[in-house]
């Protein structure tokens, strides 16, 4: 008998089925249930943001009240930089080698539970509207969602013969740049929820995945910036100073700016154009805001906006995402309750995408479930950092792809200070950052021997991560092709070793 590739993947699934969970809710005394609007856009930076000032041109009015008017998570990250990983982990709460979803091809298992589910149990009014982008091109209604617009695959920005919208299971020709008809899909089911029932919106874009295409008012804004180079980008010898070997070997690749996509790609030009479909996603995020202004829901309506990963454009030689590297795995988090959060707040403490679901649970007056590995963040901003027992490393995981073969299987451990990047199935390097003193991950701390007792603490502590989630074994789905492996003629060759690893003469086995 055959077994599917995908079949022998799930059998190799490492901790107990999503699916052996029940809808059982348990409620959190004294607190009244809110609504919510959950916003999610693709590939969005943790930086792209222009309240923080990064690119001083970069206009998102919107995001900026959001954080002004609520409160900003500067250390927010992913447990995988990879869109269907990423969003199996937001709905379910739990770690990519708990849920599956190891890449963007493997299907959510039947029966997997996702946190709207819980919501409908609790008497909410629930809608998707967006991209789903889980295993394969579906776009059938799921689990948890009384409405539901998606579409196939990664979608398009642009309508056209026939490329169709799924709405509640009847497919309809799209009919505008998908950014704004996808807000107006949301904002017409707001229009129709009842206002004795709480409600939860999942808008879900497409943007800004590539191929970045803004809408057609915003095609010549930023026309006349300057982009500046990354200080990572230059291929000099003190920028990969003790860097893994794969990074610089990485430039000449799909994900490398050598050879972006295989192709002659602008990637300044590339960024501009990101930055231009972002607009779109902002003005988008107005209307959510605006209709709840108008409907004078607003105080007792939790707004979270995030971004499903991050995106490079050039630091350290590479673009799009994966790796565990701070403009990858690090994104948007802003959220706004002025019924539960004070105005114009920080909160420093490291969150994740995993903690999404058990966060809107709490806002609707509900326990995490026993099978989410991420936490609620929603009193964290009245907790002291001293007293507070939330998590000191986030845990990160990425495993390496058929289809891009450029980046290595990846753990690392993410504190407030302090990253750890471990690699697995390669003749490389690890690394060790400092972030404060080191935001761009320049200075590898791998080798200082000042570092060892750290590394050595950590490295423990990432195994021990792994080993007790039943983590620690490798799954990969079938390999159709031969992937996007090419490099080109004039790039960089291979990557040198970093000189901890030379030895300028080999050791005599045979003395005495």
């Amino acid at each position: 008998m055959k077994i599917s590739p995908l079949a022998l993947l799930a059998a190799f699934t490492f901790s107990a089925l999503a699916s052996a969970a029940d809808l059982t809710v348990e409620k959190i005394d004294d607190r009244r249930p809110k609504n919510v609007i959950f916003v999610l856009s693709d590939d969005h930076r943790f930086d792209a943001m222009g309240f923080l000032g990064k690119y001083p041109w970069l206009k998102t009015p919107n995001m900026d009240r959001l954080a002004s008017e609520g409160v900003h998570f500067p250390n927010a990250f992913v447990t995988t930089s990879l869109c269907s990983p990423s969003r199996a982990s937001i709905l379910t709460g739990q770690y990519m080698h708990k849920h599956g979803i190891v890449d963007n091809n493997v299907n959510i298992r039947s029966g997997t539970r996702l946190f709207p589910e819980y919501l409908q149990e609790a008497g909410y009014q629930t809608a998707f509207v967006g991209k789903w982008h889980m295993g394969g091109h579906g776009d059938d209604p799921q689990p948890g969602f009384d409405h539901w617009v998606s579409f196939r695959g990664q979608g398009h920005y642009n309508p056209g013969r026939g490329i169709m919208l799924n709405i509640d299971g009847k497919r309809t020709p799209q009919k505008g740049y998908i950014t704004d008809e996808l807000t107006d899909h949301a904002i017409n089911w707001l229009d129709e929820t009842k206002r004795d029932q709480p409600f939860f919106l999942y808008l879900s874009h497409k943007a800004v995945h590539a191929d970045f295409s803004p809408a057609e008012r915003h095609k010549t804004l930023y026309e006349d910036v300057e982009v500046e180079t990354p200080v990572t980008q230059a291929d000099t010898e003190e920028n990969y100073h003790l860097k893994p070997r794969w990074v610089r070997d990485q430039r000449n690749s799909w994900h490398g700016v050598d050879f972006p996509y295989h192709s002659t790609l602008d990637v300044k030009e590339y960024f501009k154009n990101y930055c231009r479909a972002l607009k779109g996603v902002d003005e988008s995020l107005g209307r959510v805001l605006q209709w709840l202004d108008d409907e004078g829901v607003a105080d007792d309506t939790l707004v979270l906006y995030m971004g499903d990963n991050g995106f490079l454009f050039g630091e350290h030689g590479l673009i799009d995402k994966r790796n565990a590297y701070e403009e990858s795995m690090r994104v948007p988090l802003l959220g706004r309750c002025s019924s539960l959060w004070s105005p114009g707040q920080t909160v420093e403490s490291v969150v994740a995408n995993i903690d999404i679901g058990p966060t809107v649970l709490a806002a609707a007056g509900v326990k995490t479930p026993q099978q989410m590995d991420g936490a609620s963040f929603l009193d964290l901003q009245s907790i002291q950092a001293e007293d507070s027992d939330w998590r000191d490393f986030l845990l990160y995981e990425y495993y390496w792809e058929f289809n891009f073969p450029q980046t290595p299987t990846t753990y690392a451990l993410r504190g407030e200070q302090y990253k750890f990047i471990q690699y697995h199935g390669i003749w490389d390097c690890d690394e060790l950052y400092d972030l404060k003193a080191d935001p761009n991950e320049r200075d590898n701390l791998i080798f200082e021997p000042e570092h060892k007792q750290l590394v050595d603490r950590l490295r423990k502590r990432l195994y021990k991560e792994l080993s007790s989630r039943g983590a620690a074994r490798v799954p990969f789905s079938e390999k159709e092709n031969h992937g996007r492996g090419l490099r080109i003629d004039n790039g960089k060759g291979g990557g040198d070793f970093p000189k901890p690893f030379i030895r300028d003469e080999p050791v005599n086995r045979n003395a005495s």
